[in-house]
């Protein structure tokens, strides 16, 4: 099963090429970017590992992809994610986000639902 989140989840993995066109893209609206990494894309996971700072000077996507790759080499079975921000609201807000590398073999959830006395649900996950 594959993990949807972000940005172009729907879309086959994108190219070092295409990803530094939607890096130049965040950096021509004057978004900086950040790298994050996790081993668990669970939707309810937000807080990822941040890979370095925010890169709040960086001009060139030639710079942001390297530290991209930088992240992929050193967590090689992990999620990596992109992120860029807009602070033209006065607070951090994600602009835009979307992940770069899988894991070759992709964790599955399952939701699975437990009915009880009194009309009571819940719900446990399942990792597969």
């Amino acid at each position: 099963m594959r993990v949807t989140q972000g940005s172009f989840s729907f879309l086959p993995d994108l190219t070092d090429e295409e990803i530094s066109l939607q890096i130049a893209y965040a950096l021509d609206r004057g978004w900086p970017c950040s790298v994050e990494y996790t081993d668990d894309p669970h939707p309810r996971n937000f807080l990822w590992d941040m890979w370095g700072l925010p890169m709040f000077d960086l001009k060139d996507p030639a710079g942001v992809l390297l530290e991209i790759n930088e992240c992929r080499r050193a967590h090689p079975d992990s999620y990596v994610r992109l992120n860029a921000y807009d602070a033209s609201y006065g607070r951090q807000t994600t602009a835009m986000q979307f992940i770069v590398q899988r894991p070759a073999e992709e964790r599955s959830f399952r939701l699975v639902r437990q009915e009880a006395a009194d009309r009571r649900i819940s719900y446990t996950l399942e990792q597969r």
